[in-house]
């Protein structure tokens, strides 16, 4: 049991989808964990202005994206990953971008399940 979407094959496990988003965070300079929702000191989100901000404070089991955030999302998602090495974080988020920009051009949000 893990983490999917429903218009994308991408997938983690909870704890695999947790660590990946820690990892993000960290690229942009902020601990995820200190964040509301995630931890104390229970940081806001409002001043996080990053266009990867909407997947940082997603709920990782249910919900959806909108189309807006999936465009806003996606080219910052593959920006941030671009130097990683291969492995299972960058296939899928890779995947998930074009996957967000693919429902995004269809006005679709993208459905976490």
């Amino acid at each position: 049991m893990g983490l999917a979407f429903r218009q994308s094959n991408a997938q983690w496990s909870y704890s695999g989808f947790n660590a990946f988003r820690c990892r993000l965070a960290a690229e942009i300079g902020m601990n995820l964990r200190e964040m509301a929702g995630f931890g104390p000191p229970e940081r806001p989100w409002h001043k996080i202005t990053d266009g990867i901000a909407p997947l940082l404070m997603h709920s990782d089991c249910e919900g959806e994206m909108t189309p807006e955030e999936c465009k806003r999302v996606a080219p910052r998602l593959r920006e941030l990953v671009a130097d990683w090495p291969d492995g299972h974080d960058k296939q899928n988020a890779l995947e998930l971008a074009d996957d967000m920009e693919a429902t995004a051009e269809k006005g679709e949000a993208l459905v976490f399940c």
